[in-house]
């Protein structure tokens, strides 16, 4: 009886992780494109010139992909 609430466990903490990477990615795309709205600049023609700045500005978006997708896998499987 217990390995069928393990099972089940397991299979909702999984659950949750793949959902929350995806909310995470999501979020992260929507926080680029209100970014590349909201600036003056468009980010890809700036990144083709080689600003460094605005590639700093993509790294860290990048970055945080990687917090989300890490800090969501560890809660769920913990």
């Amino acid at each position: 009886m217990e390995v069928e609430w393990l099972d089940m466990m397991m299979l909702r903490n999984f659950l949750y992780a793949i959902i929350g990477v995806m909310v995470g990615v999501i979020s992260s795309v929507l926080t680029y494109k209100l970014i590349n709205r909201t600036t003056r600049f468009d980010i890809p023609n700036e990144l083709e010139k080689g600003n460094l700045a605005v590639g700093i500005v993509v790294g860290g978006i990048f970055i945080m992909i990687g917090l989300i997708v890490g800090l969501i896998i560890g809660m769920s499987l913990n």
